[in-house]
């Protein structure tokens, strides 16, 4: 007998079809060029779909990006626990988030890049995505005090501001990287490394 889907399963079904298909389009089109109707036309739905999930566009473009910083929370984890060892170590850890940013692609960093700035020119975008883009940067700043934790460093600057450093220089490490066809991640790494103080 075929198991009747709950309406919660239904609705989270199709959340996670439209944030595919909103992935794919501002992949292509760039966040300013890509319209809500795109999105419902790739998804297979109306934009009414959209508006029962997310009530912005700017809402829907920071959900597509939650996938990605639920990846880097995990991959700092790692890094974390790399502070106690050396070179090789560190080394393993930089080509795994090199990975992590070339599955994402350039094109995703550029788009994060395109987001900042149309929010630095849309004050009132801003302040309605502000309390969400905060939401992240408070969940990256617990998992680095629990990560710390666990192995018994601490940082020489406010987690908070670990946080919002990570959170406002991934993308450039990937741009430049790409741009410069030179590979960024285990220098960055190494300063991110030089503010965790170890026991």
């Amino acid at each position: 007998m075929a198991e009747r889907w709950t309406r919660e399963r239904r609705l989270e079904h199709t959340r996670g079809l439209l944030l595919e298909a909103a992935q794919e389009v501002f992949a292509e089109k760039g966040f300013t060029a890509a319209t809500l109707d795109d999105i419902a036309y790739a998804a297979g739905y109306t934009k009414g779909a959209i508006y029962k999930h997310f009530s912005t566009k700017e809402e829907l473009f920071l959900a597509v990006n939650e996938w990605y910083w639920q990846r880097y929370f995990d991959t700092f984890t790692e890094v974390v626990s790399a502070a106690k060892v050396g070179a090789h170590e560190l080394d393993r850890i930089a080509e795994l988030w090199q990975r992590l940013s070339d599955d994402r692609g350039a094109e995703h960093a550029a788009l994060g890049m395109e987001f900042t700035l149309y929010l630095l020119r849309n004050p009132e975008a801003r302040e309605r995505v502000a309390a969400r883009r905060e939401q992240v940067v408070e969940a990256l700043a617990r998992f680095i005090t629990e990560g710390m934790a666990q192995v018994g460093a601490t940082l020489s600057i406010p987690p908070l501001t670990f946080a919002r450093i990570l959170v406002h220089t991934t993308d450039s490490v990937v741009l430049g990287t790409k741009l410069d066809d030179i590979d960024l991640h285990r220098p960055v790494l190494e300063m991110y490394m030089s503010v965790i103080k170890l026991p």
